[in-house]
């Protein structure tokens, strides 16, 4: 019998990975030639890459009397590159632009309006909203009755309801896309200099900069519709864009006085992200260029059944991931409280000790979230057959190739 166990496990084992294989072998086969596997890899890591960097720079401090909101890039200034590394937002309004305006021609092309159009798309964004605004008024309600402090709730609240910005941001560029479909990149781009200028040079007042926040994010969904245009198929493009970001990112943090973190630190003068700064722009021309000279590679890396499974599972659910994240975030730092004040959970990120405990935690968040994914996925698809986001290289033949289009 004690012989046996181990081979039950290993036989388990084997089973499980066969299964595996099969279900990605099955994907890949289904997933029509005509697709860009490219752009599904930019969007699943420009997911993950927020997710992960929220995790990382957003902690809940226990003080006592509630929990408070602080970050590590508040005591160790030098982890700002973690946030060169996760703050990725611009990618994804890259691939949305793309996305939307060859969605938009294509829809023009088979004789769809305007209207449908943009209902089809703002469906899939704003479908599953309603769940984490649901459980949230819940909550709020129930923390208050059991007299919760006020600036706990607060804090939870707006971590909670924060990825929500993103949506409003990006459903209003999504409805502007026949507008924005033609407009270069450089316009808006000049928009945000000037409003940086004003406010940072001139005294003008502070509310001006959220101007940029339509502004800063038109930039890279406009480089999304030159994309499609195919004005960005060399890879001089990429190389320019990601040269000339950098440069233009470095001088304005070492010259300009701009935050080096791209994203906002707890009591700091300016931040780079709310609203979105001339620094955090060219961060993102640069992080574009990056992205553009990765396609190619993409491609073959999504050749693999198993990666391209795996980046398929995360764009069928992408805005579930993203909306729930921060509320995994705060389960497990919520339910952690009943075994006391946790490292890297419930202390103050005033060092390494604090960083080296939350890389720990960090596989506890994904599991959180996972169980989310499992409860709240089909808010994501209801109403409708699951189709994938399909992005062509051409368009496709009448028969096969339209067969082929739906996504497992």
């Amino acid at each position: 019998m004690p012989h046996d166990a181990p081979r039950g496990r290993l036989l388990v084992r084997v089973r499980v990975r066969d299964a595996l294989r099969r279900t990605a072998t099955r994907i890949d086969a289904a997933t029509p030639v005509s697709r860009d596997r490219a752009v599904d890899a930019l969007r699943a890591f420009a997911i993950l890459g927020v997710v992960l960097g929220h995790w990382l720079v957003t902690a809940l401090v226990a003080d006592g009397t509630g929990l408070r909101a602080a970050s590590p890039l508040q005591d160790m200034p030098w982890l700002a590159p973690v946030s060169w590394a996760f703050q990725t937002l611009a990618v994804f309004f890259l691939v949305g632009g793309h996305v939307a305006t060859r969605g938009y021609e294509s829809a023009r092309a088979r004789g769809m309006s305007y209207r449908p159009w943009l209902s089809a798309r703002l469906s899939r964004l704003f479908r599953p909203v309603a769940a984490v605004l649901v459980l949230w008024t819940v909550t709020v309600a129930m923390l208050l009755l059991t007299g919760a402090e006020a600036g706990t709730v607060h804090t939870l609240v707006k971590l909670a309801l924060s990825p929500l910005w993103f949506l409003l941001v990006f459903a209003a560029l999504t409805a502007a896309t026949p507008l924005l479909a033609r407009l270069h990149p450089l316009w808006p781009l000049v928009v945000v200099l000037h409003v940086d200028l004003l406010r940072f040079g001139f005294g003008a007042p502070a509310w001006l900069g959220w101007l940029n926040l339509a502004a800063g994010w038109m930039v890279p969904y406009t480089l999304g519709a030159a994309w499609t245009r195919g004005e960005l198929d060399r890879r001089r493009a990429g190389l320019l864009l990601l040269v000339g970001g950098t440069a233009a990112t470095a001088a304005l943090v070492v010259w300009a006085g701009y935050p080096a973190a791209m994203v906002g630190v707890p009591g700091a003068e300016v931040s780079n992200l709310n609203p979105p700064t001339l620094a955090a722009v060219t961060f993102g021309l640069a992080q574009c260029g990056l992205a553009l000279l990765l396609r190619e590679r993409l491609r073959r890396a999504m050749r693999r059944p198993a990666a391209w499974a795996a980046v398929a599972l995360v764009n069928l659910s992408a805005m579930t991931v993203f909306l729930w994240h921060q509320t995994a975030l705060m389960a497990t730092t919520a339910t952690g409280l009943l075994a006391g004040r946790l490292p890297g959970l419930h202390t103050l990120p005033d060092g390494l000790g604090w960083a080296a405990a939350r890389l720990v935690w960090l596989p506890v968040f994904a599991l959180v979230l996972t169980v989310c994914w499992g409860a709240f996925r089909s808010c994501e698809h209801r109403g409708g057959r699951r189709r994938s986001r399909i992005v062509r290289t051409h368009r496709p033949k009448q028969g096969a190739g339209a067969a082929g289009a739906r996504h497992v």
